[in-house]
Order: structure tokens, then sequence, then C-alpha cells
């Protein structure tokens, strides 16, 4: 009984750290680094002579339908028009997308008839910025006018190689998938602001990031999260990923669950793939502080945590079997109320009703499973970069 006790305390304490105990650290940490060495000191926004020279890449496959709307939306972003160049990288692209953007004379369109994937459509583009700053997006997402001069602004601190964007999620009709991944952005924006504080953000989303194209590392097209393996291996190699809220991108959340669920195993997927290829960012004798929030932040909730609830629940019940004590009988009833909270969650989102408290348990779960569909995903898809488009609402 005393190996299940201890199995017990120890899946409770990596569920409880992943989720909630960390940001509880981190904002410890926060406050005790603001005490010894004050306030982070603002940095001031460059003038127009200062600002560095930029490209903004999209790369999109098959984007016809929303190649109007992103160029309405880039020509309305706030940076001077000499010091910017757009780019649409395009590989493999069936349909009327690269007919559709020779009608904005400011873009570059950097065209390959092979489909490979984003991360060997990311590598095509690379190799014709001339630039001091590539900004990556997505074409279905939208940006703030003034998140070019942010970027830029968090770049005048030498120590900073990236500069993550927020991603800021949206939902047309109130759909359910729509709102559970905004209170999961929500939350990871706080994380990422704080990790960014204390060092590094822990890696970028697609939606928006930049980065020095000299400080570009090679990843392989079979890159799952090409956006986290590039600006990752940039914080291998000692620089900062600063994280600046205040450059946003807007996009809409999934159009259902079944939508939503082929984005997370694919991201859960990507996260296992990067976990072994940057294994070398688990040593705490290279990078301690590095090693600290990444193993905090990512890998646990990609690989051992999704693990350890399934571990819990299995040995709580033998241990209530078993006679261990009131203790554990409470937790058992603690865990059984959060699983049929979370059912009840499901149950009311597919009749079309809502409750967000139950959704959000229900949502954790979600999360957690597709972990586990992750780990079949990735099996299949090792060998390809490429994936099907989650539909948005």
């Amino acid at each position: 009984m005393l190996t299940l006790k201890i199995l017990f305390w120890l899946c409770l304490f990596i569920v409880f750290y992943t989720y909630i105990g960390y940001g509880m650290l981190l904002f410890l940490i926060i406050r005790l680094k603001r005490l010894v060495k004050g306030k982070l000191q603002t940095i001031a926004m460059p003038t127009d002579d200062e600002l560095p020279t930029m490209t903004l890449m999209i790369c999109a496959y098959n984007e016809q339908d929303i190649v109007a709307e992103k160029m309405q939306n880039t020509r309305a972003l706030d940076y001077p028009k000499d010091k910017f160049r757009v780019m649409w990288v395009t590989d493999g692209t069936t349909d009327n997308t690269n007919e559709l953007l020779k009608a904005y004379p400011e873009v570059d369109v950097v065209f390959s008839p092979e489909r490979k994937g984003k991360t060997a459509a990311l590598k095509h583009g690379l190799n014709e910025v001339k630039t001091e700053i590539v900004a990556f997006t997505d074409a279905n997402t939208m940006l703030n006018s003034g998140a070019m001069r942010e970027i830029a602004r968090q770049f005048k601190d030498k120590t900073v190689g990236c500069v993550s964007g927020e991603k800021r999620v949206a939902s047309r009709h109130g759909e359910m998938a729509a709102e559970g991944e905004g209170l999961y952005w929500r939350y990871e924006s706080t994380l990422k602001k704080w990790d960014s504080e204390l060092y590094s953000a822990m890696g970028a989303a697609g939606e928006l990031y930049a980065i020095r194209p000299e400080l570009c590392r090679d990843v392989p097209d079979n890159a799952l999260l090409d956006d986290f393996m590039m600006s990752m291996l940039i914080v291998d190699e000692g620089h900062r990923i600063a994280y600046a809220p205040e450059a946003y991108a807007l996009e809409y959340g999934s159009a259902n669950i079944a939508e939503e669920s082929k984005r997370k195993r694919r991201i859960a997927a990507g996260g296992l793939q990067s976990i072994w290829w940057l294994r070398q960012m688990l040593n705490p004798l290279r990078q301690p502080l590095v090693a600290f929030q990444y193993i905090s932040h990512r890998v646990l909730r990609w690989s051992i945590t999704p693990i350890a609830l399934v571990i819990l629940a299995l040995v709580n019940i033998l241990l209530v079997w078993m006679g261990a004590g009131m203790l554990y009988t409470i937790v058992l009833i603690l865990q059984a109320a959060f699983y049929l909270a979370a059912l009840l969650g499901w149950a009311l989102s597919k009749c079309g009703h809502r409750n967000k408290l139950l959704y959000t348990a229900y949502y954790f779960l979600f999360m957690n499973l597709n972990v586990f569909r992750g780990m079949a995903y990735l099996k299949s898809h090792s060998h390809s970069g490429t994936w099907e488009k989650a539909k948005r609402s």
C-alpha cells in the first residue's frame, strides 16, 4: 500500500503543479524579482527612422476565400511602407490564391507547385527575405494596426532573438469550442507574460511571431510545430523570446469540437515530436532557468501529466478499495465530481446549451485526451509536415 500512496501523491503533485502550481510559483518569483531588481523598464517606441526593415510572411495553402480580408488588414498595419515588405508563400496552392494576389502590387508571391508542408514553405520564403526582421502570420488571422511597431520595439533589446505576439480567439456565433479555446489562451497568455518577465517565453505561436533572420536554424520538413521549434532553437542558443501582448492576432475559434480536436491532436503530436528533438534543453546543467521553464510549462503537459491523470484515478480507486483512509475517499469523490461535471459539460454542449463552468471541466479533459490521440497522430504523420486544416467558425 505504501508504494500506491507514494504513486498517488506523486501523480497528484504533477497534475497540480502543471496546471496551477507552476503559475502560482511564477507569480511569487516575479514578485520577488520586482522587489529585488524593480519593475521592468519600458522600452521606448522607436521612431520611424529607428524602425528596422521588416518582412511579413504569410504561408498559405488554398486560401482564396480569405485573401481580400487578409490584404485589407495588412494594408491597415501602421508601419513605414518603405521599410515593410509583404510576402505570400503559396507552396502547393491549387486554387485562385496566386491569381487574386496579382491585384496587390506590394505583395511578393513565392510559389512552388509541390506541397511539402508549412515548414518547407517557411524555408522557401526565408531564402527570399532581405530585411532585418521577418514576422510570420497565418492567412486567417487579423493583426492589430500597431502590431509591427510593437514587435520592432521589443527587438530594441539585443538579447531578444524572437518576439511572440498574443493570440486572441473570437467566436462568430458563440460556439462553445471557440469559448473553450479562448479561455485556454487567456490563461496561456498570462503564463507567457510571466515567463517572459522571468527570462523568456517558452515558444511562439504561429499566428504572430517574428525573428531575426540570421538566427533561423534548420527545422525538419516534417515538423508539426514549426513555429515552436524555430523559436525554441533560438532560446537554445542563448537568446530570449519576448512576449508582446500589445501585438495580437485575432482569429475565429474552431467551428465545433470535432474541428478543434484536429488542432489539439496535431499540437499534442507536435509537442511530443518537439520534446524529442529538443531533448538537450531538458538538461538543467546547460541553461538551468530555461530547463525549469521549459519542463514546467511545456514538457509536462505534453507528456507526463495526461498519463499522471489516468494513474491518479486508478490508484485512488485502489486505495479506497483497500481502505487507505478518509482522505483518499474525499479525493476520489472530488475526482468523480470533476469527471461528472466534464461529462455534463459535454452533454449540454451537444444539446446546444451553455454552462461555462461545466464546459471548462470538459475542455480540460478534452485537451488531455487529445494528447493520447496525438500519440497515434504522430505515428501516422511522422514523415510529413502537412495536415488537414480545422474549419473555423
